[in-house]
């Protein structure tokens, strides 16, 4: 057992993530706690540089600048289409996340506008270009298996794919 988060550590936490207004924008309170390997990019950098040397039961709150979160949004990645490129969907309206496939593999698209056939479509991150507030509680702190490091990824109880 290590007594402190490190590269390697598999770590759980709970978290709340509120935006600048204080809207809750997602937790955990009430489910699973959150279980990724420290040090293998699988948080956004600025929590993850919070988390650090951070031990169990640690309680902290963080602000992440849109620079060591999702980025800033990219004007690149905002479109005008049209609305016959939504094919067999009936009604499209503002908020509306669509799947698509991009050039990197899957991509959510969001519906900003939607002006008779045009339809403003926006591939940014929904959380681009916001500086994020966490709450985070460390639950628990392990060394991950040979194999975990390996994958980059931590394994669950029932996680046997060949990667």
């Amino acid at each position: 057992m290590t007594d402190s988060i490190d590269k390697h550590s598999v770590v759980e936490i709970h978290y709340t993530l509120k935006n600048t207004e204080g809207e809750v924008m997602d937790s955990s309170s009430g489910g699973a706690p959150l279980t990724y390997l420290h040090g293998t990019h699988g948080l956004i950098p600025g929590l993850e540089n919070e988390l650090k040397g951070k031990k169990v039961g640690d309680t902290f709150n963080a602000v992440i600048p849109p620079e060591l979160a999702y980025g800033e949004a990219d004007e690149a990645l905002v479109h005008t289409i049209d609305k016959s490129m939504f094919r067999g969907v009936e009604t499209i309206e503002p908020g509306m996340v669509f799947t698509a496939q991009g050039e990197n593999g899957q991509q959510h698209i969001r519906v900003k506008a939607v002006d008779g056939d045009k339809i403003t479509i926006d591939g940014n991150h929904e959380m681009a270009g916001k500086t994020l507030h966490f709450d985070v509680e460390v639950v628990s702190i392990r060394a991950a298996s040979p194999e975990e490091i390996e994958h980059g990824h931590v394994h669950g109880p029932d996680d046997h794919h060949d990667h």
